[in-house]
């Protein structure tokens, strides 16, 4: 093991090497298991140039995925907007697996590096690894296995049956992937090799129970009580999965399309807690790196010269333009999330009057131990209505917008003050509930008898109602995978139908 004299000039030589990012693997590694009690999948450090930077955002950070025009336009989008100077790259790029896989660019300095490091390698793994969302809803250990296998089995489908068609269902599989996930039942975690044999199994139940003359029989005419609607309906409870749904009940799609529908249905289910716990994994990210970075430095692993170039880039991180700046656009998940962090740290330590009366069960606990638990146990909407606190709101200076679309004006709803602190965090935390940016669309019938049409209900939910040519076309993917006639209802909270929309 090296003296601290010779990690620090390493650390503190602008240049690196892999020995440099291999000793700050292992001091970092260190500090995060024996100073933050971080548990950790293992680390894959990947150091990547701008193009292949650039080929893992449009892979979603995936080192692997099936092939689909849409990655390649945001391949050629983002590398124009590059060259061009009209976007920058991110420093780094993480994913959930095991190991955990990180992208790191090679023109980062040395003290990038280590910022990086500290914030992917122990702060990002540690969420992956710990919050209950990851936990119960993904699979780190098989996801690249997974995503090898849907590779494979999409380029045999166009082999097969035409690169046109299979793009087809992509298309109309991707339309829906807000609407393939399971929000409370839990994924079964399922291996390439498991999908592989299900498959296996399939085609051999397909040829031993095949025969020519099944096709030959008559078509029974329906019951009376079929007719008259008064049968069983189908299916017994409303499904929100409806992906799932299609997967399993399309009257008359070939086995290949459903299975290029689970697939897209699992990568969806994946991405699921990312979409649900932004500001908490960026926050806690961040929060991870800060203690780190600084621990090495009261232990005499970096110099002030160094300390100088990670807090420009640490506050760069946090940078928060001011809601009428040009540039804008809605909260940094950075800011908010490690705000909201060491808040709950400064209450466990330091509390004030004010944090008695908003937080008493914070005062006086262990600051780590407080930390962990919020990681481990809350989304984004639930840490925000739990934790933010006055302090913070006033700090950030945040207020809430009335926008009343028959007015011409807007007008503020709350501030931070004693009367506006409650709203200001429940529409906050309103604004990271899933149910505000993807509507509540169900599966409520299905005409088993006559027609086989499919019948969705959107249950209104906040006054947001659907878009029309939007939801017109996303029925006509629904319609060209369920393969009949696909009419949906939108009724409020009374249960009144407002519209209804139909691909015949």
């Amino acid at each position: 093991m090296m003296d601290k004299d010779k990690y620090r000039a390493m650390f503190c030589n602008p240049n690196w090497d892999y020995d440099t990012l291999e000793a700050a693997d292992e001091v970092i590694s260190r500090f995060g298991r024996e100073y933050l009690k971080l548990k950790t999948y293992p680390n894959q450090i990947e150091i990547v140039t701008s193009e292949q930077m650039l080929d893992a955002y449009a892979l979603t950070g995936l080192p692997t995925s099936y092939p689909h025009w849409k990655f390649g336009k945001d391949f050629v989008l983002n590398q124009n907007n590059y060259t061009k100077g009209r976007m920058g790259l991110s420093y780094e790029l993480v994913i959930n697996s095991n190991p955990c896989i990180s992208y790191n660019m090679e023109n980062n300095s040395t003290c990038m590096m280590l910022l990086v490091i500290a914030h992917a390698c122990q702060g990002h793994n540690a969420f992956f690894a710990n919050n209950y969302m990851f936990l119960d809803w993904t699979s780190a250990d098989s996801i690249v296995d997974y995503m090898v296998f849907a590779r494979e089995f999409i380029m045999k489908c166009e082999e097969e049956h035409g690169e046109e068609e299979v793009e087809m269902v992509l298309d109309a599989a991707h339309a829906l992937m807000y609407h393939g996930v399971d929000k409370y039942k839990k994924p079964s975690k399922v291996t390439a090799r498991e999908e592989n044999e299900r498959l296996k199994k399939l085609t051999h139940i397909k040829r031993e129970n095949y025969n020519e003359l099944w096709k030959t029989l008559p078509t029974p005419p329906p019951t009376p009580e079929a007719m008259a609607g008064e049968e069983d309906k189908f299916p017994d409870e409303p499904e929100e999965n409806i992906l799932y749904f299609i997967e399993k009940y399309a009257p008359a799609l070939p086995q290949w399309k459903r299975e290029i529908i689970r697939i897209v249905r699992k990568v969806s289910q994946y991405f699921y807690p990312q979409g649900a716990t932004k500001v908490m994994n960026e926050g806690f990210a961040t929060f991870t790196h800060y203690h780190l970075i600084n621990k090495m430095f009261e232990e005499g692993y970096v110099n002030d010269g160094f300390m100088l170039e990670f807090f420009k880039s640490h506050s760069g991180v946090l940078y928060q333009p001011e809601y009428n700046s040009k540039y804008y656009s809605g909260l940094n998940p950075y800011t908010l999330g490690f705000n909201i962090f060491m808040d709950i740290k400064r209450i466990c330590q330091e509390p004030t009057e004010e944090d008695r009366q908003w937080f008493p069960d914070l005062i006086g606990k262990d600051w780590l131990q407080q930390v962990h638990y919020v990681m481990e146990n809350f989304r984004d909407d639930s840490f925000i209505l739990q934790y933010l606190s006055p302090k913070v709101i006033r700090d950030m200076k945040l207020f809430t917008i009335v926008d009343n679309e028959l007015e011409d004006t807007y007008e503020i709803g709350a501030i931070h003050n004693e009367r506006g602190y409650k709203k200001v965090r429940l529409q906050l935390s309103n604004q990271y509930d899933r149910s505000s940016y993807v509507p509540n669309i169900q599966v409520t019938k299905v005409d088993l008898h006559q027609t086989s049409k499919l019948y969705l209900t959107h249950y209104i939910q906040k006054d947001r109602r659907l878009d029309t040519d939007s939801t017109q076309t996303t029925l006509e993917h629904i319609r060209y995978l369920w393969g009949f006639p696909v009419e949906l209802q939108s009724k409020n909270k009374l249960g009144i139908n407002e519209s209804t929309f139909e691909v015949k």
